[in-house]
């Protein structure tokens, strides 16, 4: 189930690097700036300023145990999709000895690996200017699985898995065609949906 994502206060930020600097200056006002500028995110708070109305789901919790001098002791391994559904997600990895404190790593994780979605109406079958859809056929990869979106046509919804659809959600896409190939891990899955939706921002624009 998704939950608001609690921010961090602007006024009390200290930003440390470059970006972080601009963003709470005003100089930087939006998250595609920062895509854009093709350096790293290195502080989370700068995507709570640009993006405060995010939520984020748990794609999967993970116990292992491993046998140190004190005895059994379990670790969490969390993986985490966070978007504002309106065309921004991330995903992240977290892992700790405790619960919680692997969740909220898994959440700053997917902030420094956020994407800009490109959502529009590629759907012969459609022809609409909603933007609700994918804007053409796209695929990603991870590890051995093969993720493949195509658009669909409004009120069809988010046809394929669990993992792909709460990828899609957040990301803010309402309507696709999906096809999966390869391994199940639930990990590569909602990595290769994430390679999908990015590799739309590869797309060179038609010649008029």
């Amino acid at each position: 189930m998704a939950e608001k994502i609690r921010t961090v206060d602007k006024e009390s930020w200290q930003p440390r690097t470059v970006l972080g600097i601009k963003v709470k200056s005003g100089e930087i006002t939006a998250i595609e700036e920062v895509l854009e500028s093709g350096r790293p995110i290195l502080e989370p708070e700068l995507v709570d300023v640009l993006l405060p109305d995010m939520e984020s789901e748990n794609l999967l919790i993970k116990t292992t145990q491993r046998v140190t001098d004190s005895g059994k002791r379990a670790k969490f391994r969390v993986v985490t999709v966070i978007g504002d559904r309106k065309g921004h997600v991330g995903l992240g990895v977290g892992k700790s000895d405790e619960l919680k404190p692997a969740m909220d790593y898994a959440v700053k994780d997917a902030k420094k690996h956020m994407i800009s979605v490109k959502t529009g109406c590629g759907s012969w079958e459609c022809k609409c200017a909603v933007k609700h859809s994918v804007l053409s056929k796209t695929s990603g990869k991870e590890g051995s699985t093969l993720v493949t979106l195509m658009p669909a046509p409004r009120g069809l919804g988010l046809a394929g898995n669990d993992v792909v659809r709460k990828v899609l959600g957040m990301a803010g896409v309402k309507d696709v065609w999906s096809a999966t190939h390869g391994g199940k891990n639930v990990y590569n899955m909602a990595s290769a949906t994430m390679d999908a939706l990015d590799n739309l921002n590869k797309l060179k624009p038609k010649a008029e």
